[in-house]
């Protein structure tokens, strides 16, 4: 059963003398093909020729088929659970434990829920259900799949690649930072626990010994920093982007063992990711576990559950709150990236997608609540044995909080080795649950592009894509590596993404029409879209992401790393990195209209005209 408001039931669908269904004079069987459902819905399906009309008054508002094939077989998952797990894997990652746990705290404690909420409801929710939608129906990739849609926009696909590869350069190096850690912690006195190794200085200071002579001074450092700085990172060797260094052999080797695991687990498709995610997707949830239950034993722990949940209800007077809420909830749950569109692919035509988004997308959301829990009480054990406030001890964000706050809080744990060793084999494999979905979104889209080329070849393309993968990100394994990192983070993914997935939205709801659109779902789930999901997909999700994007340009992220500030012009190729990925858009548009035949209207406006379309036909 469905929710009132949230679904409607559509038109009865007759059953035919031979066993065929009809609805509304379109008749399909399990031959049925791509071409014939397009033709029936007002489809070109191709890229040649002016774009299809996207139905009109006396068009059909339901089309109910039994199977619907492709030009060629397409792999499924295996098992249900397969996909399942593997959504659930690549929307929980690293950002759930480091991200949300500080943007909450920051933003109100207990208070920042409420925003949190109305944006994955309001914003999040809708959008991760349309790309599950999408894909499900279509059965293609991010660039194939506007074929279907509106041939004009494809150049989003081949921006969202881009995007990809942007994330897979700099993403897998943290990754190999907590290999080396992982490595690290097989011996009986963590390293970073000491001030007597080779790299620390004569600024490094245990002040969580039992030593209370121990003296604090605003040059001190703690041996978990020195740790991460000097001896992991080797920052200290590097003035800057100017002068990044030599690549650190140590973090290349390691980096190379973490591609080596992506390309074994990825290269022959979804039924063998799909077997991996099991333990890759569930070991962090059980670690979660065991490392909440041991912060919550730890002296001091509520304290840092008291600062982790307290409301400060004024702060939701801020735009600040808000601006934070919707950038988390949207970079969570992961729409626009083109891996829910991949995922979605290989479900049966049929399967309740529906009910896949709300589970998926609520596992995510409990699990950031759930990560909040295992991060504050261990600084709030901190901040006990420091003697200091929460807040003085919560002033990291970011990798800085996993590889120097948590670590360090580990490292004076008893039984740290055990702990050390489970912690950061749990980040390893949020990390990996998010590369195998991040490429696998990029291989689908190429070889559903370019079948005939490269379909019997996947193992070799994929080879092909992990190598470009580890050359490209040798440039954040050198000594400022770092500093690359968090500029590929700051300015390659998040306004050039937000701004994809608006023309995204727009180019299902407004071009393609939310009508047809909810059409399509009651083709696979037989209940029509309510008008909660409609008003969203046409108005509130465009608001929504347009003032994210409004937002970033009004108040730019301070990019700053450690004590070094990014200089101007680094912000410019910040820019020019964004700009990059973005620039298919426009270019393809370009493309399209010089070599597709038509009038301008019938390139640009799948269907009659657009407005009369939107507020005709959209939300009924």
């Amino acid at each position: 059963m469905v929710a009132d408001g949230l679904a409607e039931k559509g038109p009865k669908t007759l059953t035919s003398d031979s066993g065929q269904q009809v609805s509304n004079g379109f008749t399909s069987s399990p031959q049925t093909t791509r071409e014939e459902v397009d033709k029936a819905s007002g489809s070109t399906g191709t890229d040649s020729g002016p774009v299809g009309a996207a139905g009109s008054a006396g068009g059909l508002r339901t089309l109910v088929v039994q199977q619907t094939s492709l030009e060629r077989p397409r792999e499924t998952w295996s098992k249900k659970v397969d996909f399942l797990l593997s959504v659930i894997g690549y929307a929980v990652d690293l950002g759930n434990v480091w991200r949300f746990p500080y943007i909450c705290y920051q933003n109100g404690g207990g208070a920042f829920l409420l925003p949190y909420l109305l944006m994955a409801v309001f914003g999040g929710v809708p959008l991760f259900y349309m790309e599950l939608a999408l894909g499900q129906f279509h059965h293609s990739g991010c660039i194939s799949i506007w074929k279907h849609i509106c041939p004009i926009f494809k150049g989003i696909g081949f921006a969202i690649c881009i995007i990809a590869l942007y994330i897979a350069f700099y993403y897998n190096t943290i990754m190999a930072w907590a290999l080396y850690y992982l490595l690290s912690s097989f011996q009986s006195t963590l390293p970073w626990s000491t001030c007597t190794n080779s790299w620390n200085t004569a600024n490094c200071n245990q002040y969580m010994s039992t030593d209370h002579n121990v003296t604090w001074s605003n040059t001190s450092t703690s041996p978990a920093e020195e740790f991460y700085v000097r001896q992991v990172l080797q920052v200290h060797r590097s003035p800057g982007l100017h002068q990044l260094g030599s690549v650190s052999w140590q973090l290349a080797l390691c980096l190379l063992f973490i591609f080596t695991i992506v390309f074994f687990s990825i290269w022959k498709g979804v039924k063998t990711s799909g077997k991996v995610v099991w333990v890759t997707a569930t070991f962090p949830y059980l670690v979660l576990l065991v490392l909440l239950i041991r912060g919550a034993t730890l002296p001091g722990a509520w304290r840092g559950v008291v600062f982790y949940l307290k409301p400060d209800w004024e702060k939701l007077l801020s735009t600040t709150v808000w601006i934070d809420a919707a950038a988390q909830i949207f970079f969570s749950l992961g729409p626009g990236f083109g891996v829910l569109l991949a995922f979605a692919s290989y479900n049966p035509f049929h399967n309740n997608c529906y009910k896949d988004a709300l589970i998926t997308s609520s596992v995510n959301c409990l699990t950031s609540f759930l990560s909040g829990f295992v991060i504050f009480t261990v600084l709030g054990y901190m901040a006990e044995m420091r003697q200091q406030d929460v807040d003085a001890v919560a002033k990291d964000a970011g990798p800085s909080l996993l590889f120097i706050i948590y670590a360090e809080a580990i490292a004076n744990m008893p039984a740290a080795t055990f702990f050390s060793i489970i912690f950061f084999l749990m980040i390893i494999m949020l990390g990996l649950d998010s590369t195998f979905a991040g490429l696998e979104g990029v291989i689908t889209a190429v070889l559903d592009e370019y079948p005939h080329v490269l379909v019997k070849r996947r193992e070799k393309f994929v080879f092909g894509l992990v190598c470009v993968c580890y050359l490209g990100a040798l440039s954040t394994l050198t000594y400022g590596g770092a500093f690359v990192v968090k500029l590929f983070e700051e300015y390659a993914t998040g306004p050039a993404v937000i701004t994809v997935v608006l023309l995204e939205v727009i180019a299902v709801s407004w071009f393609y029409g939310t009508k047809r659109f909810c059409n399509d779902i009651q083709v696979m789930l037989g209940f029509y879209p309510g008008i909660f999901w409609r008003v969203c997909w046409v108005a509130i999700c465009p608001c929504f992401l347009l003032f994210i994007i409004i937002s970033f340009l009004a108040f730019p992220p301070e990019v700053r790393l450690f004590s070094y500030h990014y200089p101007l012009w680094t912000t410019a190729l910040g820019y020019c990195i964004g700009v990059s990925s973005f620039i298919c858009v426009p270019t393809y548009m370009i493309y399209c209209l010089i070599v597709t035949k038509g009038t301008f209207k019938q390139v640009c406006v799948p269907g009659t005209l657009l407005f009369f379309y939107m507020f005709n036909s959209t939300v009924v």
